[in-house]
């Protein structure tokens, strides 16, 4: 069962499970008002789960047989900054929720980290899978909380938890959600639409990307992984590019030479930014469970522009 599975990655991700382990074996979580729609309604079962409602979890836990959760209930890291009591409610509270009912029921747990658990005083070059985590964000404060508390519910009662730290996601099908790293996704829509790209972070900026095909690879594979060869759980990096706002502009312009950037910096987002790694060490992950992500960043970019060039009106 996918918790938050109309969300910027539980959505591809509830598509992708189906695709390999059946339509009838992958439940979709929603909340009320984020309903299902279109294929991701059509093509297999949904159920009414809120991450701050443990009794809808247990529900849907015993009434479908559930034995694994990927719980993708949370808010971005803009987002969290403008509502931190609602980003720990959901972020922590409800993981909470979710890891009590794994206890009583068996299930196996998946729940996202992010580059976000890290801060200014870690090392930002090739950061290591274990180092200083103090965030400034509550994004980043609730994400290393996920960690611990995952980590303390495998180590006391056995619940087989699991995570990896992601990136920033770019995705050719979802639209970004109030992260720092959108920028890296709305670069692509402007392009195809003609439009010149008003980019939020300041050249030289460099943070860990990730593509959506990769990233569901990584969360499948992880939970798939067998688990005498985890030394860690909670949670793996995992990396594929890094680069700065020049940088994917320029893989752009390769094939649209026409496209236009300029700068206007979101301070904001900048300062998070800035706090983040510029690349992960994903060695672990490599030796633990043979992590390997296939795209990098011009294989990604001719992806994202024939798979948006097929779907919106070029300018």
């Amino acid at each position: 069962m996918i918790i938050g599975s109309t969300g910027q990655i539980g959505s591809e991700l509830t598509m992708e499970l189906r695709k390999r382990y059946g339509n009838d074996s992958v439940i979709a979580g929603y909340i009320t008002g984020a309903e299902p729609q279109g294929e991701l309604k059509e093509s297999g079962p949904a159920a009414l789960v809120d991450v701050t409602d443990r009794n809808s979890i247990e529900a849907a836990v015993t009434q479908h047989s559930i034995d694994t959760i990927y719980n993708m209930a949370a808010l971005l890291s803009v987002v969290a900054e403008s509502k931190p009591q609602l980003a720990w409610k959901i972020g922590i509270d409800g993981l909470w929720n979710i890891l009590e009912v794994a206890r009583q029921h068996g299930c196996a747990v998946f729940t996202p980290s992010s580059i976000g658990s890290f801060g200014p005083d870690t090392p930002h070059a090739n950061t290591p899978q274990d180092t200083v985590q103090h965030p400034q964000t509550i994004y980043g404060v609730s994400k290393v909380t996920t960690e611990l508390l995952s980590n303390y519910y495998y180590h006391r009662y056995g619940v087989d938890t699991r995570a990896v730290r992601f990136p920033g996601i770019i995705s050719n099908v979802t639209a970004p959600g109030g992260g720092t790293t959108d920028y890296a996704v709305d670069i692509y829509y402007a392009a195809v639409r003609g439009e010149k790209f008003v980019c939020p972070i300041k050249e030289g900026t460099y943070m860990d990307m990730m593509y959506m095909p990769d990233a569901l690879d990584a969360a499948i594979r992880l939970m798939e992984a067998d688990p005498a060869r985890l030394v860690h759980r909670n949670a793996f990096n995992v990396a594929a590019m890094s680069f700065a706002p020049e940088q994917i502009y320029a893989a752009i312009r390769k094939q649209l030479p026409a496209f236009e950037m300029e700068y206007n910096v979101d301070p904001l987002k900048q300062e998070i930014a800035d706090s983040w790694p510029d690349c992960m060490d994903d060695t672990c992950a490599r030796q633990e469970w043979d992590w390997k992500p296939k795209y990098n960043l011009e294989t990604m970019t001719a992806d994202m522009l024939e798979k948006l060039k097929a779907r919106l009106p070029e300018g």
